[in-house]
Formats: C-alpha cells, sequence, structure tokens
C-alpha cells in the first residue's frame, strides 16, 4: 500500500493529495504530528517536515515539490504540467509563486496563528500578524483573480499543477474561514470546478480537532 505522511490543514499536503487523485493513485493517508519528531518519521524524512510520500516499494519520497515531480515522471498515462514547453513553464512558475510568496504571505501565517500554534500549545495568536496576512491575502485573490478571469485555467487552456497548488492553499483558507467569496467572483467561479473534481473529494472530509469549517466548506454549489 502507498503511504502519504501528512497533516489535514498543510496546503503542500493538500496539492500532493489533489496530484495523486487525478492521477487515480490510491493512497492512504497518516497524519504525521511533525512538532513531535518521531524517530521513525525522522528515518523517512530527516527533516521532519511534511508530506512524505512512502511507495509500495519501500521509496520515501520527501517534500511537495519532488513528490510532484516525482510522481509525473514515475506515472506517465496523463500530464499535470501541461504538452509545451511554455505551458510547462507556466505551470511551475504559478507553482514555485502559490507555495512560496503567497505561502509565506499568507497560508503559513494563518495556519501557524489559528491553528498550529493551538495543537503544539505554542500559546495565542498574534493579532498583529493575522491582520498582515489579512492584507496580503487581497493582493494575491485579486492576482488568482485576474488569471481565472483570461485563462480557462491559471496556467493555460487545461488543468494543471497550478490550478491544484492554488486550490491546495485556498481551500486551507476556505476551512479556517479567512475569505470572503463575494469580493472575489472570478476567483468562485474557477475554485467551484476545481472543487467539483472527484480528487477534491477527500479535502472536503477533513476535520481537525476543536475547529470546524464554516458550512459552505463542503458546498460544491457554495
Amino acid at each position: 500500500m502507498r503511504f502519504l505522511y501528512h497533516l489535514p490543514l498543510s496546503p503542500y499536503c493538500r496539492k500532493v493529495r489533489l496530484v495523486l487523485g487525478e492521477k487515480r493513485l490510491p493512497v492512504e493517508l497518516r497524519t504525521e504530528k511533525t512538532w513531535e519528531r518521531r524517530p521513525e518519521y525522522l528515518a523517512l524524512n530527516p527533516a521532519g517536515t511534511v508530506p512524505t510520500l512512502l511507495e509500495e516499494n519501500g521509496l520515501a519520497v520527501p517534500e511537495s515539490s519532488v513528490i510532484c515531480e516525482y510522481i509525473e515522471e514515475a506515472y506517465t498515462d496523463s500530464t499535470l504540467l501541461g504538452a509545451t514547453l511554455g505551458q510547462r513553464v507556466e505551470a511551475r512558475r504559478l507553482v514555485a509563486w502559490f507555495d512560496g510568496p503567497f505561502a509565506e504571505a499568507v497560508t503559513i501565517n494563518l495556519v501557524r496563528e489559528k491553528y498550529l500554534k493551538r495543537v503544539s500549545g505554542a500559546g495565542q495568536p498574534d493579532a498583529s500578524a493575522l491582520r498582515v496576512s489579512y492584507g496580503n491575502l487581497r493582493d494575491h485573490m485579486a492576482y488568482i483573480g485576474w488569471l481565472a478571469e483570461t485563462r480557462t485555467y491559471l496556467a493555460g487552456d487545461t488543468l494543471s499543477l497550478a490550478d491544484l497548488a492554488a486550490a491546495a492553499h485556498i481551500s486551507v483558507l476556505d476551512f479556517l474561514g479567512d475569505i470572503d467569496w463575494t469580493q472575489h467572483a472570478h476567483t468562485h467561479d474557477w475554485y467551484a470546478r476545481i472543487k467539483s473534481r472527484p480528487s477534491f473529494r477527500s479535502l472536503l472530509t477533513d476535520r481537525v480537532p476543536g475547529m470546524s469549517p464554516p458550512e459552505h466548506y463542503v458546498n460544491l454549489d457554495f
């Protein structure tokens, strides 16, 4: 059996789950509390981060970008990077943007302040950090809206890893109740299409102790 060590509210783990779903690769999820630094897990991934994919043959593949590239190379029935060099460049550019500047300015801060601090006993949320993240979110959502308005999918005419990376981050923020969808019509319409895909179903069932998503989180027509 293939295993994915993950945390439910990690956008990087969610991205890999979406990729596995789009590739129709079955996987069993194993929640890994990274702050516990389990020796058994560190033997698989010395960095102690999630996600880590453990293949049926025993190959351990750490870190979301490495996992996604590995899956793309190992399972070639379909591609999530595009057919041309230009499409692949644009998909990778946007993935790097979502997993880099977007994550650092928005997702990581909000998940840390609203969830990880509580479950790891690291104290109360920092109100000033939350305010900065919400301001950053408005700016980034405007860019996503522009992409969604001018293209069929974020990187071009076909679904790509860029859409899955973006949807992974957006889904976490939506779980936290941090998106006012009335202000982001084009992003809403794009996200509704991605959210309706079969690969997304397991994300909509995610729950974490002591926290519930808003009612619209599970609705496909939200």
